[in-house]
């Protein structure tokens, strides 16, 4: 049978409707697996966040992963570990810093793992709202202790490698709650045996979770 050439026309119209569908369909799946693949990349680099419940609010502690590696996944640890629930932040100077990750109530000593290295560095700086690991006078001294800076503490600053200059490492920031941090530091102190600048009614970290965990 001879076949006219509207009816070919025809045809060929009707397969380009078939076909565009199928193609359309196949760039819409292509499409989709790029999305997903870059909200999992995505998700994968996107900074873990810490919530602390206190007796006077909530905080969220952004962490910095790519400056303190080592720094955050012993964070971590305590976190995952539950050991800063129920500790109190034992030093508070207003204008300065609030501290905690130590003690428990009536200022008694919870032991931490070993002590790690010292992650400071210039790009990091301890401006206010950075989150900072406590220290002794030796450089690589830092365990569970953590402080949150009140304002911008350029002294703490990593400047060089020697023991007046190495500085603290802050490991990141708190994204939420900075009123409450401040309202710790307006807290009444005062001495508890040795310790000086203990807060006269303890501010206690009641949960400290990842947030959505």
């Amino acid at each position: 049978m001879r076949i006219g050439a509207n009816a070919v026309t025809a045809m060929f119209l009707l397969c380009g409707i078939v076909v565009a569908p199928v193609q359309g369909r196949a760039q819409d799946e292509t499409l989709m697996a790029a999305e997903k693949e870059a909200v999992e990349v995505e998700n994968e680099n996107a900074a873990e966040v810490v919530v602390i419940e206190t007796t006077m609010g909530v905080i969220k502690v952004e962490l910095w992963a790519d400056k303190a590696p080592v720094t955050v996944e012993n964070f971590l640890k305590y976190v995952d570990d539950k050991f800063f629930d129920g500790l109190v932040f034992h030093r508070v100077i207003d204008g300065f810093m609030v501290q905690g990750g130590g003690f428990v109530p009536g200022m008694a000593p919870k032991a931490g793992r070993a002590p790690i290295k010292n992650e400071a560095r210039a790009d990091a700086p301890n401006k206010r709202g950075t989150v900072a690991m406590a220290r002794t006078s030796a450089i690589d001294s830092a365990s569970s202790q953590f402080f949150v800076n009140l304002v911008d503490n350029q002294f703490l600053n990593h400047r060089d490698e020697t023991q007046n200059g190495f500085g603290y490492c802050a490991f990141g920031r708190v994204i939420d709650g900075m009123d409450v941090v401040d309202k710790i530091g307006k807290v009444k102190t005062g001495r508890s045996g040795h310790f000086s600048d203990v807060p006269v009614e303890d501010v206690i970290m009641k949960r400290v979770y990842r947030d959505g965990k």
